[in-house]
């Protein structure tokens, strides 16, 4: 048997499936519910790898694809061909290229350290070019990035959306944790990415969880109740309980139980919410300010304040697309939305709470476009080097968010609406202000084209599988007292030490640098992360 595994490299978790290279099947999907690397979004990523080594990095995320491979039943013998697609930074440390031309914007930086620009074409290598990989013996499908900081996701994200092909003004998103995005305006494409953090990947939120079997993924309000719907076994939205929302109370049970919500349902539950005044930007109007889900779930105005995080990053990222193409957000004929988030939100609800602009009257979901097109150059050669011509023709603008003035002053507007209750009147107003372009109203009936129902629309005869955690580790032996500060301060239980004080640290739980209390908790010349070594199974 001849196989081929496509695989998404994802910042919020890897997505792969296995495919029959002579009848191109698929037959099994895996999908991880975490990034193998320490970090709730990509800028944790890349700090990780570049404070503590692109080989560590590079070395956890081997490890969790020669995971997602076990859990896929290939073995070494059997995979001819591996393919992959992601964001240049993702896709770089999978192949152990240098990530400081990405990490750092400014070209006099560059110039002083001597960064050198990678080449992130097409192409197609053996996998005894990538450290850990050259057991498998197989040839390795790389797309190309549009430019070095515009990578084969955006590249994906365009293509399949077929705005190329249209000469609507049109904006793609990818929405979850390093939402990426792209406007098209006549013949120019301008692009960014916004590290809009896990909020819409059901990360961050207190009983969040990636789109999965058993998450709530939507609600309905019905007679001042809410309505939970949650994903069953083949990822479709099924009836769950009937809740009231004030006191948790069950007025209807549903047949289909919830461990938690899901980003979708985040943006589900917070549009109903405002609605119908249960969130009154940023207070959770309840008496004990908690909105109860089924299953004792609930969500908190620190919940809140975290979506709204993400929602003001996304569209800070519009405003600021639209302001350097020179156009107002009414201009947008069309949006796309892509990713998991993007295929299993509500597209309305989303208009509503700003993740789609306002008067867009044409929205399109367009399921997991980086694996669709990871599968798409796994079975043709022809088509990775079409993809790079046309990476070669477009006309790309791209807008470092991190730099950009007008991403700023939007994303500070963004913070004053949703965490501390500025009026949306205001909000208008001082856009205006700041010569930015302004927001309408939603409107009330845009035409919306759901293309699959599934982010990944076939799942393959041996079905889905779920790998919960990655099965990545850091170790280290330490030489400390046994007073276990470490693993009392790691809020995700993260950290564990055997009897031979060698720490281990679970890496897709670690938050990175984003908390690092474990660092602060304990002596620096005790506990040091720069004595951290990827931990390979094989040595159990």
């Amino acid at each position: 048997m001849r196989y081929g595994v496509a695989i998404d490299l994802g910042t919020s978790g890897y997505r792969a499936q296995k495919i029959d290279l002579d009848t191109k099947e698929i037959k099994r999907t895996v999908i991880t519910l975490r990034n193998p690397l320490p970090g709730a979004n990509v800028m944790d990523h890349m700090d990780f790898a570049i404070h503590y080594g692109q080989d560590l990095a590079h070395g956890l995320s081997v490890n969790a694809v020669k995971n997602l491979l076990q859990t896929l039943d290939v073995q070494s013998g059997e995979l001819d061909r591996l393919s992959i697609c992601g964001n240049p930074i993702q896709l770089s440390i999978f192949q152990g290229i240098s990530i400081e031309d990405l990490a750092y914007a400014g070209e006099r930086k560059k110039k002083k350290y001597n960064i050198v620009e990678q080449e992130r074409n097409a192409r197609i290598i053996s996998s005894s070019e990538i450290s850990g990989l050259e057991e498998f013996n197989c040839e390795v499908v790389v797309p190309p990035a549009i430019k070095h900081e515009v990578g084969a996701d955006a590249l994906a994200l365009i293509t399949k959306s077929g705005m190329l092909d249209s000469d609507e003004i049109s904006i793609a998103t990818d929405y979850g944790t390093n939402a990426e995005m792209a406007l098209k305006v006549k013949d120019i494409i301008y692009t960014g990415s916004a590290a809009a953090g896990p909020a819409l990947e059901g990360q961050q939120i207190k009983h969040g969880t990636l789109a999965s079997p058993f998450a709530i993924s939507d609600f309905e309000f019905e007679d001042g109740a809410l309505r939970n719907y949650v994903l069953n076994e083949e990822m479709k939205p099924y009836p769950g309980d009937l809740v009231d929302p004030k006191t948790g109370e069950i007025l209807q049970e549903g047949q289909i139980k919830a461990k938690g919500i899901t980003g979708t349902g985040v943006i589900a539950l917070l549009e109903k919410a405002l609605a119908h005044g249960l969130v009154e930007l940023p207070k959770v109007k309840t008496p004990d300010g908690l909105i109860h889900l089924q299953n004792k779930i609930t969500f908190s105005e620190h919940d809140v304040k975290e979506a709204g995080k993400a929602i003001g990053a996304i569209r800070a990222g519009h405003i600021t697309l639209c302001a350097s193409a020179g156009i107002a957000l009414t201009d947008i004929d069309a949006a796309y939305m892509a990713g998991a988030a993007g295929t299993y939100m509500d597209a309305v609800k989303a208009q509503k709470v700003g993740l789609i602009p306002y008067s867009t009257e044409k929205i399109a979901q367009l399921g997991n476009t980086s694996l669709a097109v990871a599968r798409e150059i796994l079975l043709s050669e022809e088509r990775l080097w079409e993809l790079q011509d046309i990476a070669s023709q477009i006309i790309g603008t791209h807008i470092m968010f991190a730099t950009a003035p007008e991403f700023r002053d939007a994303y500070v507007l963004e913070l004053a609406y949703w965490e501390e209750g500025m009026p949306f009147k205001m909000f208008k107003k001082y856009l205006k202000k700041k010569g930015l372009p302004s927001l309408d109203d939603p409107i009330s009936n845009p035409v919306v084209d759901k293309r699959v129902e599934r982010d990944i629309p076939v799942l393959g005869e041996e079905g889905l599988h779920v790998l919960e955690r990655v099965g990545t580790y850091m170790t280290m032996v330490v030489d400390c007292p046994e007073c276990k500060k470490c693993i009392k301060v790691c809020p995700n239980d993260a950290i564990s030490i055997d009897e031979e004080n060698r720490v281990m640290i679970s890496t897709d739980l670690c938050e990175g640098a984003h908390c690092q209390k474990c660092i602060r908790a304990c002596p620096p010349d005790k506990f040091n992360w720069e004595n951290l070594e990827v931990f390979k199974q094989e040595q159990e």
